[in-house]
């Protein structure tokens, strides 16, 4: 199986402890790639997480800091920077309907990494579903 790579909204549930939302087979590929050490977060969804604090559409159980620093260091999770590759590849994705520049990042990433996507995202699965990313629908 290859990498997982989380999308913001489903980092954000497991590091909160409400995986309950995500479905039970899919908390056992996360749990599984972190023991393998094939779990990804990108960088985009720190600053994702920032922004959505900063405009109040969420609240954390920690100041974002901290919350951060905690969610980004779960032992097995790896951060992924943002490279210019994919920050190129977001902006001519073939296909995609995301206008979201976050969503479009993500998908790059995935795409350029070879990363399957977790994501609750309707549009995202879609587009895996057209056959231009791997994706699992949590």
């Amino acid at each position: 199986m290859s990498a997982l790579l989380l999308d913001t909204h489903v980092w954000l549930w497991y590091a909160e402890g409400v995986a309950r939302r995500l479905k039970p087979s899919v908390v056992n590929q996360i749990e599984d790639a972190l023991l393998t050490n094939r779990l990804h977060v990108s960088a985009v969804s720190v600053w994702e997480i920032g922004l959505l604090v900063a405009k109040n559409r969420i609240t954390l159980s920690a100041p974002v800091k901290d919350w951060v620093q905690h969610a980004a260091t779960i032992p097995g999770l790896r951060l992924s920077p943002l490279d210019w590759q994919s920050a190129l590849e977001s902006t001519v994705l073939p296909g995609m309907p995301h206008a979201d520049p976050a969503d479009r990042l993500l998908v790059a990433t995935a795409r350029i990494s070879g990363y399957t996507l977790v994501t609750r995202d309707q549009k995202i699965l879609d587009y895996g579903k057209a056959g231009h990313i791997n994706v699992l629908a949590a």
